[in-house]
């Protein structure tokens, strides 16, 4: 299932800052982004609509909105949890995709949004249903999909089940997110595999964290069994405020270089990237986990930003 082409969702907007402890600025906040869209950037999670005692990070998400620049080629991703945070996310007027979130085990997705796992399917059909009586767009996500930081191993078939009830909504895609960095190559090949075949032809998405090195060729292994959308941080910024050892994501312009080295296209441009990494780094005042932006040019013809 090699492919020569592969879309990138930016997420440092919202995954990579919810778990910050100093606050990042609503100026701030559109700088990234707008970083992120001069590198090639055409998806983009900006903010997630979620009680702000919860997350105080993303407490000015409708700010974040008023200032998205206006662009027709552009689909700014709005995370919403239930379907207060959806209303929120649809009267912005700005949000153009509706991102739910299914979580694989009880322990965790009463954590992380005060429900059952199934009542989080449930949740996320609503959602789905909301975004497009609404003309939006509905995805989902199905988080601790390789393993859950309270209830340890997730089998399979539980991921497998949660992507067939979802499909049945017909979301516009379907994530798989390894929420605490615990996946590996085999694992994430043979899951990648499974659920694109379940729920064809919706596509896979995947979004992983780094917290164990696996991270980028966690990345690959999900290009080669499908997968044709990756979520990734500038950076590698990011963790979850109620996943417990949750490291950052994988760094955007890591896996641009390994997957543009290997041929496969991703539209965007790494020293922009490097670039953003290095003014990021100065906005949160310290360096950033990505490593290519640490390491020398190369080939030699490419210059930082």
């Amino acid at each position: 299932m090699y492919t020569n082409s592969i879309e990138m969702v930016e997420v440092s907007p919202r995954d990579g800052l919810q778990n910050e402890k100093a606050m990042v600025s609503t100026a701030d906040k559109l700088a990234l982004i707008d970083r992120a869209l001069a590198a090639g950037v055409r998806r983009i999670e900006v903010a997630s609509f979620v009680n702000p005692r919860a997350v105080p990070q993303m407490a000015d998400a409708e700010a974040v909105c008023a200032g998205l620049p206006i662009r027709g080629d552009v689909t700014y991703i709005g995370l919403v949890m239930n379907a207060r945070g959806a209303d929120r996310a649809i009267a912005t007027g700005r949000i153009d995709q509706l991102g739910a979130v299914s979580v694989s085990t009880d322990t965790f997705a009463m954590a992380n949004q005060g429900q059952t796992s199934d009542g989080s399917i449930e949740a996320a059909t609503g959602i789905i249903h909301a975004a497009r009586a609404n003309g939006k767009l509905g995805q989902v996500t199905i988080a601790a999909a390789f393993g859950c930081p309270f209830e340890g191993e997730v089998p399979e078939a539980r991921v497998l089940a949660m992507a067939e009830k979802l499909a049945a909504a017909a979301p516009v895609e379907i994530a798989l997110a390894d929420t605490i960095g615990v996946a590996n190559p085999a694992h994430v090949s043979r899951l990648v595999t499974a659920v694109r075949e379940l729920v064809a032809p919706i596509p896979v998405r995947v979004h992983f964290h780094n917290t164990r090195g696996t991270g980028l060729a966690n990345v690959w292994a999900a290009v080669e069994a499908g997968a044709r959308t990756i979520d990734a941080s500038i950076g590698g910024l990011g963790g979850c405020p109620f996943a417990p050892g949750a490291a950052g994501n994988v760094s955007t312009e890591d896996v641009v270089y390994m997957l543009e080295r290997a041929g496969v296209r991703t539209g965007l441009d790494l020293t922009a990237l490097i670039s953003a990494n290095h003014w990021l780094a100065e906005v949160m005042e310290r360096t950033l986990p990505g490593m290519v932006a640490k390491a020398p040019a190369f080939p030699k013809q490419l210059q930082e930003g």
